[in-house]
C-alpha cells in the first residue's frame, strides 16, 4: 500500500495520540447508551418522544451548518507567529513592531473569492489572504488578497459586482454576459482583470502566492506624526502557478488541492513563510502623487516608494478541528491597533462595516468571543448580553458610563490622529478616472511576450462566451491599454470560436 499522506492519515494520527475511548455523552455530559439504535416500543413499534438522546442528536444535526461567507467561502486557515526584524518604529506605534525579535501569535486564513464552499481549489480566481494578529493591544486584522489591487474603488458597486461573479437568479448558473457585462461598463476593473487572466491567477497552492493589504492604510508613530502605508507578504517558497491544464485536471481529481497541500507541508514541519514589508508615502506626497493614492484599483511604484522589510509570517501549526478555527475564524479590517489607522481609501471605507457586520450574521452578535477570534486580554467594554453569550456577562461591573464603581476607564492610546477633512459634499463619479495607463505599463514592462500571449488566450477563451455586444465592449477597453492586448483578444475568441 503507498505511503499515505498526513491529511488522509488524519485519524490514525489522532488515535494514536488518544489511545483511551472517552465514554459517549450528550451534549449535558450525561452519559449516552447507545448512538446507534432508537427507544422503540418493540421491534417494531414507533420511537417514543422520550428519546431525548435520539431528538437532541437530529435536532443538533439539523443545525450544524451556518450561513456560509457570501465571498471568501471556501478556504484554509493555519496558526503561527509573526517575528520583527527590522525597526519600524519611526512610522508607527504598535506595539506589534517595537522590538526586534518580538514574536506575535498569528492566524492566516486563505481563500477563493467567488466560488462557494464546495468550489475547487484550482479555479482562476483571486484569493483572499488575511492575517490575524494576536497583538497585546487586541486583535489586529489584516485583510487583503493575493494582488496589490482590486476590481472597482467605491463600495457601492461592490454587492453588483460580486452578484456578476457568481450565479444568474433565473438560471442559478454562472453567466459570462454578467461576468463581462459588468468589467466592460466598469474599466477600473482592466487593472485587476489583468492580473486575474494572467499567470498569477491560478496559484499553485496557498503557499506559493503573495498577500497584500491591498488598501492604502495610515501608520502613526509615537509622536503622533502620521504616514501612509501599504503592506506587502512576499512569499517565502517562491511565486508559483497551475497551468490551465493541471488546474482543469485538478479541479476533477483533487478539488482541495490549496487545503491538503497546506495541511501537508505544516504537518511535515515544511513550514511556510512570508517575508512581511511595507511602503509608505508621506501626506505631502500623496497631495501630489499622480494618481489618487487611495484608489485601491492602482499600485504605488516601486521605484518611488521602495518595500521595506519589517518581519516574517511563519505557519507552523494546522487547526486541531476545522469548524472551530477556520469556519468561524473572522476578520475585519476594523480591527486595528493603536499605530495602524484608516485611509480615505473608499473601499476600505466600505469594509469597515460590511466585514463586521456579516460576521454578526453568520456567527452571531457574540463572534468575537468564540475562542479563535478572543484577544489575548479579556476585553473590557460596556456592551452585554446578546445570543451565545459565554463571558459572565462581565460579571457585576458596571454596564454604564461614567460610572463612581471602577468600570472600564477610557484609554487615551486608543485616541486616533488629528486629520483635517473639507469639500463639498457630493457623490464622486470616478468612472472617467484614468484607467489605463498602469495596465499599460503591467502589459510592456511585467509581462514577456508568452506570458502577454497566454494573458490574451485566457481572456479570450472566457470572452468568447459573451454576446457580441458585450464582447466588442470588452475588446475596445483592452485596446486602449494596447493595441496589440485588445488584437490578440480578438484573435484568441476568433481561433475558439473556428
Amino acid at each position: 500500500m503507498a505511503q499515505r499522506d498526513h491529511a488522509a492519515n488524519q485519524l490514525n494520527h489522532w488515535k494514536e495520540t488518544n489511545e483511551v475511548s472517552n465514554r459517549a455523552t450528550n451534549l449535558h455530559g450525561i452519559p449516552v447508551a447507545s448512538v446507534t439504535t432508537s427507544l422503540t416500543v418493540g421491534k417494531r413499534g414507533p420511537i417514543l418522544l422520550q428519546d431525548t438522546a435520539l431528538v437532541e442528536h437530529l435536532a443538533q444535526f439539523d443545525r450544524e451548518r451556518i450561513p456560509e461567507r457570501v465571498v471568501h467561502a471556501k478556504g484554509a486557515a493555519a496558526f503561527g507567529y509573526f517575528e520583527v526584524t527590522h525597526d519600524i518604529s519611526k512610522y508607527t506605534k504598535a506595539k506589534v513592531f517595537d522590538t526586534i525579535g518580538k514574536k506575535t501569535d498569528i492566524a492566516i486564513r486563505f481563500s477563493t473569492v467567488g466560488g462557494e464552499n464546495g468550489s475547487a481549489d484550482t479555479v482562476r480566481d483571486p484569493r483572499g489572504f488575511a492575517v490575524k494578529f494576536y497583538t497585546e493591544d487586541g486583535n489586529w486584522d489584516l485583510v487583503g488578497n493575493n494582488t496589490p489591487i482590486f476590481f472597482i474603488r467605491d463600495p457601492f458597486l461592490f454587492p453588483s459586482f460580486i452578484h456578476t461573479q457568481k450565479r444568474n437568479p433565473q438560471t442559478h448558473l454562472k453567466d459570462a454576459d454578467m461576468f463581462w457585462d459588468f468589467i466592460s461598463l466598469r474599466p477600473e476593473t482592466t487593472h485587476q482583470v489583468s492580473f486575474l487572466f494572467s499567470d498569477r491567477g491560478i496559484p499553485d497552492g496557498h503557499r506559493h502566492m503573495n498577500g497584500y493589504g491591498s488598501h492604502t492604510f495610515k501608520l502613526v508613530n509615537a509622536q503622533g506624526q502620521p504616514i501612509y502605508c501599504k503592506f506587502h507578504m512576499k512569499t517565502d517558497q517562491g511565486i508559483k502557478n497551475l497551468p490551465v491544464s493541471n488546474a482543469d485536471s485538478l479541479s476533477q481529481t483533487d478539488p482541495d488541492y490549496g487545503i491538503r497541500d497546506l495541511f501537508n507541508a505544516i504537518a511535515t514541519k515544511d513550514y511556510p513563510s512570508w517575508s512581511f514589508k511595507i511602503q509608505v508615502m508621506t501626506l505631502e506626497q500623496a497631495e501630489k502623487f499622480k494618481w489618487n493614492p487611495f484608489d485601491v484599483t492602482k499600485i504605488w511604484p516601486h521605484s518611488e516608494f521602495p518595500l521595506i522589510p519589517v518581519g516574517k509570517l511563519v505557519l507552523n501549526r494546522n487547526a486541531t478541528n476545522y469548524f472551530a478555527e477556520v469556519e468561524q475564524l473572522a476578520f475585519s479590517p476594523a480591527n486595528m491597533v493603536p499605530g495602524v489607522e484608516p485611509s480615505p481609501d473608499k473601499m476600505l471605507q466600505g469594509r469597515l462595516f460590511s466585514y463586521t457586520d456579516t460576521h454578526r450574521h453568520r456567527l452571531g452578535p457574540n463572534y468575537a468571543q468564540i475562542p479563535v477570534n478572543c484577544p489575548l486580554a479579556r476585553p473590557h467594554t460596556y456592551t452585554r448580553d446578546g445570543f451565545a453569550s459565554a463571558d459572565r456577562h462581565q460579571g457585576g461591573a458596571p454596564n454604564y458610563f461614567p460610572n463612581s464603581f471602577n468600570g472600564p476607564h477610557e484609554d487615551p492610546e486608543g485616541v486616533a490622529s488629528v486629520y483635517v477633512a473639507s469639500g463639498d459634499v457630493h457623490r464622486e463619479d470616478t468612472s472617467g478616472d484614468d484607467n489605463f495607463s498602469q495596465v499599460s505599463n503591467f502589459w510592456t514592462n511585467v509581462l514577456n511576450t508568452e506570458e502577454r500571449k497566454r494573458l490574451a488566450a485566457n481572456i479570450g477563451g472566457h470572452l468568447k462566451n459573451a454576446s457580441e455586444v458585450i464582447r466588442e465592449r470588452t475588446i475596445a477597453n483592452f485596446t486602449q491599454v494596447n493595441a496589440e492586448y485588445g488584437q490578440l483578444i480578438r484573435e484568441a475568441i476568433n481561433v475558439t470560436h473556428n
